[in-house]
């Protein structure tokens, strides 16, 4: 008899479920959601749809249903945006009223703490804490005391180099990317890097990865599964690390009070967030589970998405010689070859910053940008309803050649030359057509800082070096063939399929001699 009941309301559910976004809406005054295939599986929603990566799957169904469509993730309304209009309309026009949160899944939420200023909402906390970042951790003088400290990280990865190109032996640049940009970001964060380096690696590795748990509501109530056991078994390791870290950071802060000059010691983020939490006139107190998630922000920032990027550039300048060579001889140029190029070097390097923009360009670090609407509201004569996830195709945009000429092309010339007003385009946010690091009060706040570093490195090493690839055989590849793959693979920030297998050559006259000093 139960279940006779049962039946006819387990049918509605089910039909519920199978039905698209309605072009029509049950509201006379409602104006209709974007456009949506129709074929929606119970459970799965659309992901039936959807291949990895992501952004090449969003472009294949904007082809079908147009720049604005709709879709279901699991349980989730999800709407795709994929021209810079809709950018604007999304993240400058309604982004304070609707769009002012991103999406978090299971894994940066336990791992942030439930306490990532990327992920928080639009509210007074969040409000301190950005002010609190971009004005006393990312403020010039701060940024610009630790200059030694990033250069000495610079020098490290520029040591490996010429120590195999002296044995003639093959670099995994990949690898010393990712060292590079994990020990500044420990060094400047924490003052410490060997104690994290391992465990921050898997906590970007999961942060990359989603499950049906993320997106199937149930099953988010259920937090169980591989996936959900192997955050908590992360967690369990990051925490006593992180804990260690701040206690030593605490007893190295109470000696610098009592007098004690530490030598080898210098005054990083962390420093700054334990003296705001231990201040009682602070309007707003910073708990240890906060700092903590600020910690595991400025990883997930800086290490996965820095490297990424500075690895595809590198290959990048591989596949197009012509463009190498022309950023050597503006090195020659500013730089010369008596001293290696320096961070305060990149403002006299317009060609090197035109390379790192087109990089961005090509390859942004975050392919596709995610908010969530916290408010119904109409875009474009669309209804976009309250809670569902929005993802913006920056990947898409920075090859359409609507918005770019030749856009499969890498050419850094294009932000050079007066063509369309593309000479003063730049990276951060306010550019719709080039989104690398996204826009409005959640976009990146280290995107300064991000694209120094990137800049710096690359003139040093294309200072120092030449880089001729080797292929998958383990040969070293010569002439026509000289070229490296482009093909990409899911990330965080979608890393290229194949590491950067290289072995450096040190060039004719370059200060490669001066990095034994």
């Amino acid at each position: 008899m139960l279940l006779e009941l049962l039946i006819p309301f387990m049918l509605l559910a089910l039909y519920i479920y199978f039905r698209p976004f309605s072009p029509k809406s049950n509201s006379k005054n409602r104006l209709p959601y974007p456009p949506s295939p129709k074929l929606r599986l119970p459970f799965v929603g659309h992901l039936h749809l959807l291949k990895l990566p992501l952004h090449h799957s969003l472009i294949r169904l904007s082809k079908q249903y147009g720049p604005l469509y709709s879709l279901y993730f699991g349980s989730m309304p999800t709407i795709v945006a994929s021209t810079p209009e809709l950018f604007k309309l999304f993240l400058q026009t309604h982004e304070a009223s609707s769009f002012n949160t991103r999406f978090q899944t299971s894994a940066i939420k336990r791992l942030t703490y439930d306490n990532s200023v990327a992920m928080v909402p639009f509210a007074p906390y969040w409000k301190f804490i950005r002010k609190l970042i971009m004005n006393d951790l990312l403020n010039a003088t701060t940024v610009n005391k630790l200059r030694p400290l990033r250069s000495r990280e610079i020098r490290k990865v520029l040591k490996v180099l010429a120590n195999n190109s002296e044995s003639n032996k093959v670099v995994n640049v990949t690898e010393e990317l990712l060292k590079w940009t994990n020990s500044t970001i420990s060094m400047m964060m924490l003052g410490e890097a060997e104690l994290v380096k391992d465990i921050v690696r898997e906590v970007l590795k999961i942060f990359g990865e989603y499950s049906l748990s993320d997106f199937i509501w149930p099953l988010k109530k259920l937090k169980v599964g591989e996936y959900e056991k192997r955050i908590e078994d992360i967690f369990n390791k990051f925490d006593p690390v992180i804990e260690k870290v701040i206690n030593k950071r605490q007893e190295i802060r109470q000696r610098r009070k009592n007098g004690e000059v530490i030598e080898g010691e210098s005054v990083v983020f962390l420093d700054t967030l334990l003296e705001f939490s231990e201040d009682p006139t602070m309007e707003i107190k910073i708990s240890r589970d906060q700092i903590k998630g600020l910690v595991v922000d400025f990883f997930s920032a800086g290490t996965d998405s820095t490297a990424v990027a500075t690895e595809w550039a590198l290959a990048e300048l591989i596949n197009n010689p012509h463009v190498l060579k022309k950023a050597q001889e503006e090195l020659n140029e500013v730089v010369g070859k008596d001293r290696l190029a320096d961070e305060l070097d990149v403002a006299n390097l317009p060609y090197i910053r035109a390379i790192v923009k087109e990089t961005f360009r090509l390859h942004p670090p975050l392919p596709v940008v995610k908010r969530k609407c916290v408010q119904e509201c109409v875009v474009d004569n669309y209804t976009i309803p309250e809670g569902a996830l929005i993802l913006f195709n920056v990947w898409a945009v920075g090859r359409d050649p609507k918005y770019w000429d030749n856009p499969s092309e890498f050419r850094p010339e294009r932000f050079l030359e007066n063509v369309e007003g593309e000479q003063g385009i730049d990276v951060k946010g306010q550019h719709f057509q080039l989104l690398p690091f996204g826009s409005g009060r959640r976009m990146c706040p280290g995107v300064s800082l991000a694209t120094s570093g990137i800049s710096t490195l690359l003139a040093t090493l294309i200072q120092c070096f030449e880089l001729n690839p080797v292929g998958q055989q383990g040969n070293v590849l010569k002439g026509d063939d000289a070229k490296v793959s482009m093909e990409e693979r899911p990330g965080l920030s979608v890393p290229r399929a194949h590491n950067l297998m290289c072995v450096p050559v040190a060039r004719a006259g370059s200060p490669v001699n001066l990095l034994s000093l």
